[in-house]
């Protein structure tokens, strides 16, 4: 499967989360609704982790939809979140390996998290994030709705902007690898780099320092780019001789999914 085609043709969403991170729909029902919107080509892209990739592809032969086997993998840099989105990737023992490792300092962090909470005087438990996360990697967005589900706040953005968000009282730092190491990773599977959302990182000249590490793209088109953005990350794109790439992030049903392309 030729990314560059794929980009050039359009009618695509490059960046999708299911329940095997921290999406609301299961990898087959993303699929289904990616064929519903009539989007051609997707791709899976969860945090950390490769868990949902089978059951997506599977969903896609029954239903026409192309999937590109992919992750979203955290990490730092200068004291930013760098997320890399990695497509074809292949599931190597090294990249297995690492995850293995990225999830149980998870669960420790969770435990951790949740233990912060009861301090505060909010009784959540390990066990009613689990339920959040149904069974597959916990992330924070599953202990926010944990804490909303008790009664401790209307909802998640409030969790996140009292509680959770970075520097707040129950933040605790997850593991992260540096870029470079992320970008290394997704190659040694045979994979392709690219540098996801990069308006969120809110800090263009980072953004120039990444793209002369050995990315292979970035993500242009996201849906909280500004027509602005997506110009202005076009011509960086171009500038560093970068494949151009673009997804809705997609989480949840407040998420659109996206369809996109160069004339769309």
């Amino acid at each position: 499967m030729n990314l560059t085609s794929i980009i050039e043709k359009g009618h695509f969403d490059l960046h999708m989360h299911t329940t095997a991170s921290d999406g609301s729909f299961s990898p087959s029902e993303v699929v289904e609704m990616a064929a519903a919107k009539g989007i051609t080509t997707i791709a899976i892209t969860d945090h950390d982790t490769t868990n949902g990739i089978k059951e997506a592809m599977e969903a896609g032969k029954r239903l026409g939809v192309n999937v590109i086997p992919g992750i979203e993998l955290s990490t730092k840099y200068k004291g930013k979140n760098i997320d890399i989105l990695g497509y074809q990737i292949d599931e190597s023992k090294e990249l297995l390996a690492v995850l293995k490792k990225i999830r149980n300092h998870r669960e420790n962090r969770a435990q951790i998290i949740v233990n912060k909470f009861c301090e505060l005087g909010m009784n959540i438990t390990v066990e009613d994030v689990q339920k959040q996360s149904k069974g597959e990697v916990i992330a924070r967005p599953h202990i926010a709705k944990a804490v909303v589900e008790k009664g401790y706040a209307k909802n998640t953005q409030e969790v996140f902007d009292l509680y959770l968000g970075d520097g707040k009282p129950c933040a605790v730092d997850k593991m992260e690898l540096t870029p470079d190491e992320g970008i290394k990773l997704i190659h040694n599977t045979g994979g392709i780099a690219v540098l996801a959302h990069p308006m969120l990182i809110q800090d263009d000249l980072i953004v120039e320092e990444l793209m002369q590490l050995p990315f292979d793209g970035i993500e242009v088109w996201h849906r909280k780019h500004q027509p602005e953005d997506v110009i202005r990350y076009k011509g960086v794109g171009q500038k560093y001789k970068k494949l151009i790439t673009g997804g809705s992030d997609f989480h949840n049903e407040e998420h659109l999914m996206g369809d996109f392309g160069y004339d769309l």
